[in-house]
């Protein structure tokens, strides 16, 4: 492709060269340049693209997009812009064809909430009949491929590359994870996201290489409703206001306190042994008050769903007036919100109360409030509580149905915080009946070093724990020891089938491990 129609979308200066360069690939990674590649130079948090100039040029890059002024052969194109970052996602976008505009992009961000939200979405869009891509924090579905992520918001390229094969599949909607890194990284500059997606804010992912503040932290979340044509919020986050300082987007909102536009209202506790879940009632009364616009419920929506092939069905969530019943195989307060927001996003897709019903009942999620059945008379759930916020929040929820014993099994990852494991500790002692510290990974620290470093916060607490180190012994012990009416969560791994472990990964998923487990148990 000629470097002019890559340069197209973005404000520049040919410093030397010539824009009628052929360009054969994109790369920001000087390992990977070839003949005829353009290269970003990239300025990261351990290393600078710039640095790599020379290398790339004796490799075959013919072009160079950079920020800095840069020494460079004659004969290789010189391109200068205000931020490579964003020149890359907006080029990347060119290369692809620009496949975000075939297809209907939702945005969602927030501290806790993305990952269950988009996957609720992907099942309710599905019932309904629509194709959807999916990428996020645990993988991106590309019709039947699942692709490992590596974070929760790929590079630019990356999110474009799988863009455009989402269109080239034939899917209508993209549903994706978007990070606070990502929107400050630029991964999502150009994209052109028809709802962007509030789901919460608390202080996360602060410190070096990250946010240098809360506030920083909180007006990156914001950057998306500045880039989104509808914006659909929590209601009940008490930084709602910051999150819409500037925002250009249409406004919607849901929760449960009465302002909110979509509420749930008369929450219930669902819970039998080896079961846990919650049910509530969702209302609107009317498209105004949920702050739903005309244009998004007008002829080119309805259009769009002929053109699909999707199935007009009689009962619609964007009724004037809707009141409907909805149960929720995962447990929790934050289900619901979980579950509003999924149901909010899908009435703008003309989704009847017959999807939503039974696509939020199957919808299910990797390693967050996973119900795994090994007994009928406790209840035993994988959840990637990886922190003390999130293991003091799955906790608290998990109290709330009045368990026998709340037993929790975790451990923590090597080579982090230290203080991340003395408050994991705490959090456990203070919440759960019964601790069983184990191994998580340990990378290149000895496991026995890091449950004593757990044991420290435990002991702030009078909570009773136990220690093993290996991790399927830990769980073993756990199922073996379960009682009637115990809720036992096995949290930190969630979604991750591996052990990382003095630089390798071995295969470990708790899952299998579970399996084994009981299968050994049958043996006896």
């Amino acid at each position: 492709m000629k470097l002019k129609q890559l340069l197209e979308p973005i404000s520049y200066e040919c410093v030397q060269g010539t824009t009628e360069t052929e360009v054969k690939n994109l790369v920001n990674d000087s390992r990977k340049v070839e003949e005829g590649s353009l290269f970003f130079c990239i300025k990261g948090a351990v290393t600078d693209g710039h640095r790599y100039v020379p290398d790339v040029v004796a490799k075959g890059a013919k072009v160079l997009v950079v920020q800095d002024e840069v020494q460079a052969p004659d004969e290789v194109t010189v391109i200068q812009v205000a931020d490579t970052r964003y020149a890359m996602a907006l080029i990347s976008a060119a290369w692809f064809g620009y496949p975000a505009n075939e297809m209907r992009v939702i945005g969602v961000t927030g501290t806790k909430g993305k990952t269950t939200t988009t996957y609720m979405v992907k099942s309710i869009l599905e019932s309904a009949g629509y194709k959807v891509g999916l990428i996020g924090t645990i993988e991106a579905i590309i019709g039947d491929e699942r692709i490992p992520a590596h974070n929760t918001t790929p590079e630019s390229y990356t999110i474009q590359e799988y863009f455009r094969r989402m269109a080239d599949a034939g899917c209508q909607v993209v549903v994706m994870e978007v990070s606070s890194q990502g929107l400050m990284l630029e991964r999502t500059a150009g994209i052109p996201f028809e709802i962007g997606i509030f789901t919460n804010i608390e202080p996360d992912h602060i410190g070096p290489a990250e946010h240098a503040s809360f506030e920083d932290y909180l007006e990156c979340k914001s950057r998306l409703f500045k880039q989104c044509k509808y914006g659909i919020l929590n209601a009940d986050d008490a930084h709602l206001e910051a999150i819409l300082k500037g925002h250009t987007c249409e406004v919607e909102t849901f929760g449960l306190s009465e302002k909110a536009g979509v509420r749930a209202e008369n929450m219930k506790l669902v819970s039998r042994p080896g079961y846990l879940g919650i049910a509530y009632t969702v209302s609107w009364k009317n498209k105004t008050a949920a702050g739903m616009s005309e244009q998004s419920n007008g002829s080119a929506d309805t259009q769009n769903i002929a053109q699909n092939g999707v199935p007009d069905n009689a009962e619609r969530l964007d009724a004037d007036e809707t009141r409907f019943d909805v149960e929720i195989d995962i447990p929790g307060k934050f289900s619901v919100y979980n579950s509003l927001t999924a149901i909010a996003i899908c009435r703008h897709f003309h989704v009847s109360i017959e999807d939503i019903s039974k696509a939020l009942k199957e919808a299910k999620v990797k390693g967050r409030v996973e119900l795994i059945k090994v007994s009928d008379e406790f209840t035993l759930m994988i959840d990637y509580a990886h922190n003390a916020m999130a293991l003091e929040s799955l906790l608290e929820t998990l109290r709330e149905y009045h368990p026998h014993r709340l037993i929790c099994v975790f451990g923590c990852g090597g080579n982090r915080s230290k203080l991340r494991r003395y408050e994991m500790g705490e959090v456990s002692g203070r919440l759960a009946d019964l601790t069983v510290i184990t191994s998580d990974n340990p990378r290149f620290e000895e496991p026995e070093a890091i449950i004593e470093d757990i044991v420290t916060g435990m002991k702030k607490t009078d909570g009773k724990y136990i220690k093993i180190t290996d991790r399927k012994e830990a769980i073993a012990w756990a199922i073996h020891h379960g009682e009637p009416g115990d809720i036992i969560v096995l949290a930190g791994k969630g979604h991750e089938d591996y052990q990382e472990i003095r630089g390798v990964q071995y295969p470990m998923d708790e899952r299998v491990l579970i399996r084994e487990i009981l299968e050994e148990d049958e043996k006896r």
